[in-house]
């Protein structure tokens, strides 16, 4: 009795595996290599030296007033810690929210000077991930007036720049119009050079 219940589970087991543990991951990553390449191997995104730079997927912090600043992260101990991805879990009416969203909000009327209107909340809050890669159109804007000078620019030029890596909708309907913080930034590169380096840097 127990050999007519054990070995036909062992094998079902072992089939089970083979299948889905195996076979399957096996046939979806094929056809998403041979349909989607890019996407496949993890969007990532080379500058015009072929290096390496990033994942359009993936948020990553950029230090300097010549460059887009994606959202806040609670990824990891530092943030954008792409093998720590989660959210900050703080609430609404979290004491600690508050005073870091308060923070970030001098901090950014302090470097954005010339920006019109409130700061926008996408850049003082988390997203879920922790890892979102990307910005309302409003918010890239925003920041444009501080790129511009710290690049020696017309903000309009940045504008432009800004306008013309607007993403839109996903199938026409799907989410809304974004920017891609990461390509932005390189677009940027190629568009005025590299920025002077921080101070002490």
């Amino acid at each position: 009795m127990f050999k007519d219940e054990f070995f036909p589970s062992i094998r079902a087991t072992l089939v089970t595996l083979l299948l889905t543990g195996l076979a399957y991951p096996l046939a979806v990553t094929g056809v998403a290599l041979i349909l989607l390449p890019n996407r496949a191997r993890g969007s990532l995104v080379a500058d015009e030296q072929g290096r390496v730079v990033g994942s359009e997927l993936i948020a990553q912090p950029f230090a300097g007033g010549g460059y887009l600043q994606p959202r806040p992260s609670a990824a990891g101990e530092k943030g954008y810690d792409a093998t720590s991805s989660g959210g900050s879990n703080l609430g609404a009416t979290s004491k600690s929210l508050r005073e870091r969203v308060e923070k970030e909000v001098r901090r950014l009327q302090q470097e954005n000077g010339e920006a019109r209107g409130p700061v926008p909340m996408e850049l003082v809050t988390t997203s879920g991930s922790g890892l979102d890669p990307h910005l309302s159109p409003a918010a890239a804007l925003w920041q444009a007036a501080r790129i511009a000078r710290a690049r020696g620019v017309s903000p309009e030029r940045v504008r432009a720049v800004i306008d013309a890596n607007v993403e839109g909708r996903d199938l026409l309907v799907l989410g809304e119009p974004r920017v891609n913080v990461l390509l932005v930034n390189l677009a940027l590169d190629r568009q005025f050079g590299r920025p002077p380096p921080l101070a002490g840097r």
